[in-house]
């Protein structure tokens, strides 16, 4: 299978708590499970290394309450 993985940056709001920080990890690793994220709760910012498109992660976080947006460099 050929794998393009790609650095997406996400600004996501709505990330009050640590509890937060961990729903949006569950909901990007249900798309990718081999998926690599770093959250910045304080900035509302993720860091997302995966081959899933930036669109299907923001829909999918939007579903689960937060309000996603790709973010450039």
């Amino acid at each position: 299978m050929n794998e393009m993985r790609a650095d997406l940056l996400m600004q996501v709001e709505g990330m009050t708590c640590d509890g937060c920080a961990a729903a949006v990890t569950r909901t990007v690793n249900r798309i990718d499970p081999a998926a690599e994220i770093q959250v910045d709760r304080e900035a509302g910012r993720v860091a997302i290394r995966t081959d899933a498109q930036a669109l299907v992660i923001a829909d999918a976080l939007t579903k689960a309450g937060y309000t996603a947006t790709a973010m450039t460099g």
